[in-house]
């Protein structure tokens, strides 16, 4: 269920750092996270990409107002939901990397598959 980590973070801050995070995997596909962090943008980028299946005006504005970036939005509804269309959900794949050498955080990829 989405929202429910805290992740040490305020809750607008942890609302922006997720927006942030699940638009940067939209747009390159690929990102280097904690696994943590990971597991909270799969869930919101699954969201966006079958309100993209949708395709209509109300689930495009409804993009819009999570995705930070205009032609994010504009690739999920053009390529990314034409892609996943005969797919119910499973859009993306977390690898976990090991600890990172700084803070020892567990570290993965999450990646659109």
């Amino acid at each position: 269920m989405p929202g429910t980590r805290k992740l040490g973070r305020a809750s607008d801050h942890r609302d922006a750092m997720l927006r942030n995070l699940v638009t940067s995997l939209l747009e390159n596909g690929k990102i280097e996270t904690t696994v943590e962090k990971a597991k909270e943008t799969r869930c919101m980028a699954e969201k966006m990409i079958t309100l993209g299946k949708t395709n209509t005006l109300h689930s495009r504005r409804q993009a819009l107002s999570y995705i930070t970036k205009e032609d994010v939005v504009t690739k999920v509804f053009a390529e990314l939901a034409p892609k996943y269309a005969d797919r119910n959900g499973g859009y993306t794949r977390i690898l976990k990397l090991g600890p990172r050498r700084g803070d020892a955080a567990e570290m993965a990829i999450i990646e659109l598959v």
